[in-house]
């Protein structure tokens, strides 16, 4: 079992996530810092803080114990405020001018999408906090730390039609960018494992609507026992206060990990016959010893305590053990075959060991833990005793 980092050393959020520096690609040298970074969705219509910032916390608290063989890590967190030619610049910016090692930590809404390419032209590595879009999981260059949102879409179906035993889901889907064909491959593997097939799917749910009444009419009118949804935060709450209003109170929400949160919990009195999603990670708001490193790394910091802080926790944790692995100078060069010759990390904070090269592949079997969030509680709960996992194909 991978050992996991104690303690933090002071970091806040008003530090802009940089700890810049001036190491290359070629590792600057004996004793140079090594340069890491990542490009994340800080600002903008939906933002990921707490990945980066959890990161940060990390490789400062790795730092204060004396670094990697003495050497310091030197962390740069970009934001491209989900605009794609901003992506683009963090990520030219980061390793092109910057000449990072590898990337870590990072949560972005495109930066998989817009920058894998260039990624895999420039031969630098990235482990993702948080993946978000499509192509932070069919690059060979990339591997989250997360299953993501699609794979998520599939574990809160079977979820629902095989443990619940609901009967007739309806998924309302809100498709930002390219996600769509990606959201449809996760709904037919349901179909695939169960031999079920939706009532029926909806695509054109907007993102950030300002009423979701005639999506939740419709799924009502058509007898839906579930619902499956991808919204985020504010568009979820906006789904189940129109649920409410239209006295809705026996459907069921399957939701995905964007939603697990305490605000989320606070800020939502029914929630109907229930919302079930599976978290990505151990439960961070069980009490448990699973979490007690995270988040008290996390406490010291004042970094939210969310999945999103679990996911570059996650992320920069594991590439601190690959760091360290690392016999001589530690340059883009070795630190991209450590990657690829490492051993599986075992971490209860996740159901499967974490090997980059698997993980890039999708060669591995996805998992979450489902937590569940009852009408008048404004707490999440375990809803299993396990995780849940996609079977293998």
């Amino acid at each position: 079992m991978k050992s996991r980092i104690l303690g933090a050393a002071a970091l806040t959020a008003s530090a802009a996530l940089v700890l810049s520096g001036c190491a290359g690609s070629d590792g600057g040298g004996e004793g140079a810092p090594i340069k890491l970074g990542s490009v994340n969705t800080i600002s903008g219509p939906a933002t990921f803080p707490e990945a980066s910032e959890a990161a940060a916390a990390v490789f400062d608290q790795v730092n204060a114990e004396g670094g990697i063989n003495g050497r310091q890590i030197e962390y740069k967190a970009t934001d491209d405020k989900a605009d794609p030619a901003t992506a683009t610049a963090s990520a030219r910016e980061l390793v092109g001018s910057d000449e990072v090692v590898a990337l870590v930590g990072g949560a972005s809404l495109l930066d998989c999408e817009i920058n894998a390419k260039y990624y895999e032209q420039e031969d630098v590595r990235s482990i993702q906090g948080i993946g978000v879009d499509p192509g932070c999981f069919n690059s060979p260059n990339i591997a989250p730390a997360n299953i993501g949102p699609f794979n998520d879409t599939t574990l809160t179906m079977l979820y629902g039609s095989e443990e619940l035993g609901l009967e007739n889901l309806c998924v309302l889907t809100s498709v930002i960018g390219s996600t769509g064909p990606a959201y449809q491959a996760a709904v037919d593997r349901w179909s695939e494992i169960t031999g079920k097939e939706p009532l029926y799917v909806d695509d054109t749910v907007p993102y950030g609507g300002a009423d979701y009444t005639p999506y939740v009419v419709k799924a009502r009118e058509a007898g839906c026992d579930g619902v499956v949804t991808n919204n985020v935060e504010p568009d979820a709450i906006g789904m189940l206060k129109a649920a409410n209003q239209q006295g809705w109170d026996d459907v069921t929400f399957l939701m995905l990990t964007s939603v697990y949160s305490e605000s989320f919990a606070k800020a939502v009195s029914n929630s109907a016959a229930g919302v079930y999603v599976p978290a990505e990670f151990f439960p961070f708001t069980e009490d448990s010893d699973v979490n007690a490193d995270w988040k008290a790394l996390m406490e010291e910091n004042d970094i939210t305590l969310t999945s999103f802080s679990q996911g570059g926790y996650l992320a920069a944790t594991f590439m601190v053990e690959v760091l360290k692995s690392i016999e001589g100078d530690i340059t883009r060069e070795s630190v991209n075959e450590a990657l690829a010759n490492m051993d599986p990390i075992e971490n209860p904070m996740i159901a499967y060991p974490y090997q980059f090269d698997k993980i890039a592949a999708q060669d591995f079997q996805p998992g979450g833990w489902p937590v569940t969030l009852k009408s008048g509680t404004n707490a999440w709960e375990k809803a299993a005793d396990d995780w849940l996992m996609i079977p293998a194909k």
